[in-house]
């Protein structure tokens, strides 16, 4: 049990370093959603997919990769909280429509995003 906390512990924070990263890059001032957020949970959502597809159609990853991978790397690298925030921002400034394009857009292409990576890891 130890040795999988471990997993998800520093695949968790691998994830996270690397959302900071792109967030900080992405998310500028003058775009109107935050990008940075988006893209990172758009591709964690496609990587999840693809990482999801492949252990359950062969043993190429371990289940403790899948731990490292899917729970870790995953769960750090995208981010509900920071979402919800930036949407309660878009809804306390009045934006209505960059919040209703953010949260649909987000969700929309996520799923679909899972979708694709899944359909994707059958070509491995």
């Amino acid at each position: 049990m130890l040795k999988q906390l471990l997993l998800i512990f520093l695949g968790g924070g691998l994830g996270s370093v690397l959302r900071y990263l792109i967030s900080k890059s992405l998310n500028l001032e003058t775009a109107f959603i935050p990008f940075g957020t988006f893209t990172v949970n758009i591709l964690g959502s496609l990587l999840l997919g693809i990482i999801l597809g492949i252990a359950a159609k062969s043993d190429f990853f371990s289940s403790n990769i899948v731990l490292f991978l899917a729970v870790g790397f995953c769960g750090g690298f995208t981010t509900f909280s920071s979402f919800a925030f930036e949407n309660q921002a878009l809804l306390r400034s009045g934006d209505y429509l960059n919040f209703f394009f953010y949260t649909f857009g987000s969700i929309i292409l996520g799923i679909l995003a899972v979708f694709l990576g899944l359909f994707l890891s059958k070509f491995t």
